[in-house]
């Protein structure tokens, strides 16, 4: 230092973090909200270059993610930073490795069908969710398929991934429940059963094997009943092209089962459609009604998933509908006319409820 130089001090400040109150842990959850959909995007683009799988099984560093992975350094270094403040990866001696919460999106069949739907199926129509509680309508779905009244109708009509994520994630939960809730119909013997809202014809595969002697009757809207035909053949197989909302039901006799039917429908709807069942049904008709009730779930993640559910039924399927509580699902059964005969819960592996319900 020359003579007569002044040093000059850099003064230099630094926050600590010493304890986090409620309201800064509340500012980083409302952050984790902020970017949640980049967050999704950013776990889309690591599932699709493949660098989970690869982390998966081999601990690497970036260079070595890069090299297997075939994407730029800018590409892995941006991912990994968010993988790392997601919870998703950590980093450790300069290698990078998955934790438990990364394994569920390559390993967990119920995760990997959840991410695949909202991905497909919900994710750029749920830009039109505000505007879709505005107007009662799917707004978020004409994006997909132009001005049809419902997904419902134009199921057959969906680009091919957001049709086979729509399949898989209904087909998902629903399968899983047929084995237990058919023990539970065909207690007593039955000389047919009519499915509501059949979709792709499982239940109708299920029923057909199970008992060798029943009708089953499928009834669905015209389009899907077509669609069903085309892969369901039986002699004891009987199609009804229906809009239960506008048509009058064949005569209904034996049993009736709906499974994850009703949550597509309003309140009002679901009255209705109550009613036009017990209309059209003789004496000693059974109705059993299958869902996953929201105040019913065990575990906090079913519990999460099914109100945002609500939320897919609100932009893409109706702009109507949700996933319900027990107890209002119970109301609506009042209202209709009917009451509660019998109760069968925790069905399948994912705490579906069976409402056997009959005539007051």
């Amino acid at each position: 230092m020359y003579s007569g130089q002044k040093e000059v001090g850099i003064m230099r400040y630094r926050r600590e973090k010493k304890h986090i109150s409620p309201q800064i842990k509340a500012l980083a959850d409302a952050q984790k909200i902020a970017f949640a959909p980049l967050t999704f995007q950013a776990v889309s683009a690591m599932l699709k270059f493949r660098i989970l799988e690869f982390l998966e099984e081999n601990p690497s560093t970036v260079e070595e993610i890069i090299e297997h992975c075939h994407v730029s350094k800018y590409a892995v270094e941006t991912l990994l930073e968010v993988a790392c403040a997601s919870g998703l990866v950590l980093q450790t001696e300069g290698k990078y490795v998955n934790t438990l919460v990364a394994s569920a999106f390559l390993n967990n069949e119920m995760t990997k069908v959840n991410f695949n739907f909202v991905k497909d199926v919900c994710y750029l129509g749920a830009s039109e969710l505000a505007s879709s509680y505005e107007t009662s309508e799917p707004l978020g779905c004409r994006k997909f398929i132009g001005d049809y009244e419902t997904i419902y109708n134009a199921l057959q009509f969906l680009p091919d991934e957001m049709k086979k994520s729509w399949f898989g994630f209904d087909h998902f939960y629903s399968d899983r429940c047929f084995e237990e809730a058919l023990k539970i119909i065909f207690e007593d013997k039955l000389e047919q059963i009519f499915d509501i809202g059949g979709n792709t014809g499982k239940f109708e595969r299920a029923c057909l094997e199970f008992d060798k002697d029943c009708i089953v009757n499928m009834i669905d809207l015209p389009e899907n009943i077509e669609e069903a035909k085309k892969h369901l053949s039986d002699e004891r197989l009987k199609f009804h092209g229906v809009d239960v909302l506008k048509s009058k039901l064949p005569e209904i006799s034996g049993a009736v089962f709906m499974s994850q039917f009703l949550d597509c429908f309003s309140e009002e709807q679901i009255i209705s459609i109550l009613t036009n069942i017990k209309n059209s049904m003789v004496e000693n008709t059974k109705i059993y009604i299958l869902e996953p009730f929201t105040d019913k779930q065990i575990f906090e993640g079913a519990q999460y998933s099914l109100v945002h559910i609500s939320l897919y039924f609100t932009c893409m399927a109706n702009g109507k509908s949700r996933m319900y509580t027990e107890k209002r699902m119970l109301e609506l059964v009042e209202k209709a006319g009917l009451k509660l005969h019998r109760k069968h819960e925790n069905i399948g592996v994912h705490d579906y409820t069976l409402l056997e319900v009959q005539c007051k």
